[in-house]
């Protein structure tokens, strides 16, 4: 029975499947999105985020725990430089899962995991909606009517002969 076995195995031994999510991390942090199979983004954002949000605080009992897990210094110093000045003010969810559609040769299901607030595309995408948010106004049908009778009277005039 699978009785309070709530994490995937990935069909990994723990040491195995511990490393592996801890190599996927690093270069979550590194490269701020990675492409993966589903079944492991899933798995990596419940090991990742824990990480991440223990970030915030700059302290060094902090960065001892998040280096017992990630075992890179270079990624440490990636999360508590570039990473936590982003996410300070984020209350969770600092990870994304985009999903790609089936790998040809096994037919598993891949995704982009990326880091929210480093998508800039997707920044600046909201942006614009905003600022086209702001710029709708109510027209009334009034002034909507008036433009179209004068449309008429620029057809009609007299066209010239070549």
């Amino acid at each position: 029975m699978r009785h309070n076995k709530k994490f995937n195995h990935l069909s990994r031994k723990s040491a195995h499947r511990e490393a592996m999510l801890a190599n996927m991390t690093i270069s979550l942090i590194m490269h701020k999105r990675i492409v993966t199979t589903l079944a492991k983004a899933k798995a990596l954002r419940m090991y990742a985020e824990p990480i991440i949000n223990r970030a915030k605080d700059d302290t060094t009992a902090s960065r001892r725990i998040v280096f017992k897990y990630l075992q890179n210094k270079e990624a440490v110093k990636e999360l508590y430089s570039t990473v936590a000045a982003k996410i300070v003010d984020r209350p969770g969810g600092y990870t994304r899962i985009l999903k790609l559609g089936n790998r040809l040769g096994d037919n598993a299901k891949t995704c982009f995991i990326e880091l929210v607030d480093f998508n800039e595309a997707m920044l600046e995408a909201k942006n614009q909606e905003k600022a086209a948010a702001k710029k709708s106004t109510r027209r009334s049908r009034k002034k909507a009517a008036a433009p179209a009778a004068e449309a008429p009277a620029a057809e009609e005039a007299p066209k010239t002969e070549e």
